[in-house]
């Protein structure tokens, strides 16, 4: 294995340039938190409006981890300020609900009097008068009370059906759009309506003396359209059937789509470290898990046994080779701190031995959900499918596969 001679604040890095990237976010991390103290919330708050703001581009994961951390801090001094209105909003609803009590003995007293007024005389009816004007007027005070409280209900509700109605006809107006969307797109893999613009795309850990190989002839109008795309997966009487972008971090295809637009379906993507050109041991791949089933949202079916017999190979070209895979392991994780001694699935992207390569595969056969009798030996090509896992905080669910073809 080769030795890591590059690092800072305990991570590592695989290249000078990666190595010096870092040292500038460091140097601009200290920049920012210059007379900078994280029990200040006015601090926090200051870095967190400038973070978003976009005032600063952080290269490594050094920058990105800076960022994470600022924002947990905030959302605490957040959390802090709503558990405090949440405290005030209590003692006010008590003390409201203690005049409602006082209200509602008083009309429980009136009742009682006209129910003893019903039996003496049922002709008799009871007026205001009857009343002293102190009770007079608490009694038109609840009436009054009842009656603004049922037009506010009425209105809340009427506004909380908008508000929903609204918000389900933008969500899938946006789905149905993000979804024929991607139709096109798959339309146009394999058409030449665009016109070739050149072969080649830089990926970030290849060299510029490595030969690029000829982009498959099917992938070259999706290509000249976009060069970020990096392949296409597919898994057969599925929903998965997307293009594959790649990009300088694990991040901008989080909220953008394959025309570069925001939209929190985001695109399936590959991890920035991996290289189609030199080829890795695994390549790996992430997506959202949409609750519309759309992207990896119905990856976790895998977690059925069955769903796995009708579904056992996964379709992955890059845009230079087409790849045919057969699911090997299905397991739950998630994303450890870095101080955590854990097996870290989205670390292992080559194997610098026969023994770490056997070492990753042990970890990962131990943790699968069920057995598939398959399995992969030094040498073989891997592809992993990870998205989001809502049983915990953190949580990853993870389809791994095994090139066969």
């Amino acid at each position: 294995m080769t030795e890591i001679r590059w690092t800072v604040d305990g991570r590592h890095f695989r290249s000078r340039d990666e190595y010096e990237a870092a040292l500038r976010d460091k140097e601009l991390i200290e920049s920012i938190t210059e007379n900078f103290s994280k029990d200040n919330p006015k601090d926090i708050e200051r870095v967190y409006n400038e973070l978003q703001s976009g005032r600063y581009q952080f290269e490594t994961i050094v920058g990105r981890q800076f960022d994470d951390n600022i924002y947990e801090l905030y959302e605490q001094i957040k959390k802090s300020e709503a558990e405090k209105l949440e405290q005030k909003r209590l003692k006010k609803e008590k003390h409201k609900r203690t005049r409602t009590d006082r209200s509602q003995r008083t009309v429980k007293s009136v009742k009682k009097v006209g129910k003893s007024k019903k039996k003496t005389d049922p002709k008799e009816r009871i007026s205001l008068d009857d009343f002293d004007p102190d009770m007079r007027q608490e009694i038109l005070r609840v009436i009054k009370q009842k009656e603004r409280g049922r037009k506010l209900l009425t209105a809340a509700c009427v506004v909380i059906c908008v508000v929903c109605f609204g918000y389900l006809g933008v969500y899938y107006k946006v789905a149905a759009k993000s979804s024929q969307e991607f139709d096109e797109l798959a339309k146009l893999k394999g058409s030449t309506s665009y016109a070739a613009q050149g072969r080649g795309v830089k990926i970030h850990y290849t060299d510029d003396d490595v030969e690029t190989p000829d982009i498959l002839p099917e992938y070259e109008t999706l290509y000249n359209k976009n060069k970020r795309l990096i392949g296409w997966l597919k898994i057969a009487d599925t929903n998965i059937d997307y293009p594959v972008m790649q990009t300088v971090d694990n991040e901008y295809y989080l909220d953008h789509n394959f025309n570069q637009e925001s939209d929190n379906n985001g695109c399936i993507f590959m991890d920035y470290q991996c290289d189609v050109i030199r080829g890795n041991d695994n390549y790996i791949l992430y997506g959202h898990h949409m609750k519309s089933g759309k992207m990896f949202g119905g990856l976790n079916k895998y977690s059925q046994k069955s769903y796995y017999e009708n579904h056992k190979t996964i379709q992955f070209d890059t845009i230079y080779e087409k790849g045919q895979y057969e699911v090997m392991y299905v397991f739950r994780s998630k994303v450890y701190s870095e101080e955590d001694v854990n097996f870290k699935y989205y670390q292992f992207i080559d194997a610098g031995s026969e023994k770490e390569f056997e070492s990753y595969i042990s970890e990962m056969a131990e943790m699968a959900l069920y057995d598939t009798g398959v399995t992969a030996s030094y040498g073989d090509k891997l592809l992993t499918l990870s998205t989001c896992d809502y049983q915990e905080d953190e949580g990853r669910f993870v389809v791994v596969a095994k090139k066969v073809a």
